[in-house]
């Protein structure tokens, strides 16, 4: 499973009304790749954007636990796509050299699943360093 831009996956679920749901992300059945760091993100305020950068290694899965979470990605010439998470059974790939902004609900919880250990080096968090990307790669 290899993706060039960002995608949502659909983890689907098992169990009913009744007894709950669970939904299943497992590499490689259906996460393009191993998980070496998760981390989420919750109390934010709705007013807040989050994310505003990209990563030159990093490849990650955003999933909104609860809540709702809208996505916009760029890629490095440029050219946008929002996406809205609102249920814990899909998630966001998003690939490396995509620029990312995050706007949360009020009961948001974010949860990301990471190809990579933090490396604060691969980050790449000013916005004309991105756009200068487009020429080197």
């Amino acid at each position: 499973m290899s993706y060039k831009e960002p995608t949502l996956l659909d983890f689907g679920t098992i169990g009913d009304s009744q007894i709950g749901y669970i939904s299943v992300a497992e590499f490689p059945k259906n996460l393009p790749f191993e998980i070496k760091r998760v981390f989420w993100t919750y109390f934010t305020p709705n007013n807040i954007i989050r994310g505003r950068h990209a990563h030159k290694e990093l490849e990650q899965i955003l999933i909104a636990v609860t809540g709702t979470i809208w996505v916009t990605t760029e890629n490095i010439h440029g050219q946008k796509k929002d996406f809205i998470l609102d249920e814990p059974r899909k998630g966001l790939y998003v690939p490396t050299f995509y620029w990312n902004e995050l706007k949360f609900s009020h009961n948001a919880v974010l949860l990301s699943l990471n190809s990579q250990p933090y490396n604060s080096e691969e980050y790449i968090r000013d916005y004309q360093e991105f756009r200068n990307y487009a020429d080197k790669l």
